[in-house]
């Protein structure tokens, strides 16, 4: 009996030692892809990674960092759809082109890509996930109302915007131009 539950113990102690050492890891590779993502990705986006910290002006970083810590700028976790499943919403830069797609990744058995934006001027883009919300466009003219949390596709100094799922298809408003 008493073997029994040193062995438990000792079960439970590795698998919460495994526990933490996986998530130190993720600590410090916040722009790490799930590999079954990082294979799509790279099949279809060629010459493309996702967004880091080092892409970034020295006051884009320093932005970033103050309103979102150690987080990627570049991948973001997020219910998009409020169905629960894995959803990623990733900017992808191609350094050679100067250009960075957003994408939203969802895992419906394999990941769905589904390309929501491209820019090709300006600073390198950075994403977020925002609440559930009413977001108007910096116009006054479309208003987007999401009832699960949004994504924020932003060139600090330059523009934003508002992605949120309608239940039927994905809006965009622009928060700044």
């Amino acid at each position: 009996m008493r073997t029994k539950r040193g062995a438990a113990l000792v079960s439970v102690l590795c698998s919460a030692l495994a526990l933490n050492h996986a998530r130190a890891e993720a600590a410090q590779h916040p722009c790490e892809l799930p590999q079954d993502l990082r294979d799509e990705i790279s099949s279809r986006y060629q010459g493309f990674t996702v967004v880091k910290l080092a892409d970034l002006s020295a006051e884009d970083k320093e932005i970033f960092q103050k309103d979102h810590g150690s987080q990627c700028p570049g991948l973001v976790a997020v219910n998009f759809y409020g169905d629960g499943k894995p959803t990623r919403a990733i900017a992808l830069i191609d350094e050679s082109r100067k250009k960075t797609d957003l994408v939203i990744a969802h895992k419906l058995g394999r990941w769905e890509l589904q390309l929501l934006e491209s820019s090709d001027t300006g600073p390198v883009p950075v994403v977020w996930s925002d609440k559930p919300g009413r977001y108007h466009d910096v116009y006054g003219e479309k208003a987007l109302t999401a009832t699960h949390p949004v994504i924020v596709f932003c060139g600090y100094e330059s523009w934003a915007i508002v992605y949120g799922w309608t239940g039927k298809k994905v809006e965009k408003v622009w928060i700044s131009d």
